[in-house]
């Protein structure tokens, strides 16, 4: 059974094929990254929603490190989703769950707590992209910024997001700044009304 915690991010990239491998650096979460996330985030029987989940990272360590947590990722490309749930099998992870979905789609109060790592620039990034499958607008990127904010706003008092690399408005005054690491791009909200 291949279940480890892996030594850097190298060594997990080789869960993935080359195109997918060599997007790492700018693309996915960074072991470090989302080890102090899932620290944050986990708690037992509690739901955690990695909201563009890309190809699975954050939500496959998680869920390596802390067994009775459940994890979600949406993506809205279908051949992330695929590799992810690859890799998911590969580890033989329970409590990992890959959903293929527009954010918008999904009932927030399904789950607990939040991961967010700025999924929403691909929609002004003209350099970076992943593929051409996601379309560029700043309008889309407002939209979806406000979406989420609205969203978490609804939420209880409580409930933790993690951002990474994010511009922060997507968390509002109603959440308070408990944590931050990694030259501050890494953040951590408690909602506090």
């Amino acid at each position: 059974m291949i279940n480890k915690i892996f030594d850097n991010d190298q060594a997990f990239d080789w869960l993935y094929p080359k195109q997918l491998q060599l997007m790492s650096k700018k693309q996915w979460t960074p072991l470090a990254v989302a080890i102090q996330s899932a620290a944050f985030l986990a708690s037992p029987g509690s739901n955690i929603l990695d909201i563009g989940s890309g190809i699975g990272k954050f939500c496959l360590i998680g869920a390596q490190q802390y067994p009775q947590t459940m994890f979600f990722g949406v993506e809205q490309r279908t051949r992330l989703v695929y590799y992810a749930n690859d890799a998911k099998n590969l580890l033989k992870l329970e409590n990992l769950e890959f959903i293929h979905a527009n954010i918008t789609q999904i009932n927030f109060r399904a789950f607990d707590h939040f991961y967010f790592y700025n999924s929403f620039f691909e929609n002004i990034d003209f350099v970076n992209r992943i593929d051409d499958s996601v379309e560029t607008s700043i309008a889309l990127y407002s939209y979806y910024t406000q979406y989420l904010r609205a969203n978490l706003d609804r939420m209880p008092i409580g409930t933790k997001i993690v951002t990474y690399q994010s511009s922060g408005r997507e968390v509002s005054e109603n959440f308070s700044l408990v944590g931050s690491a990694i030259n501050n791009l890494l953040k951590m909200y408690i909602k506090i009304t």
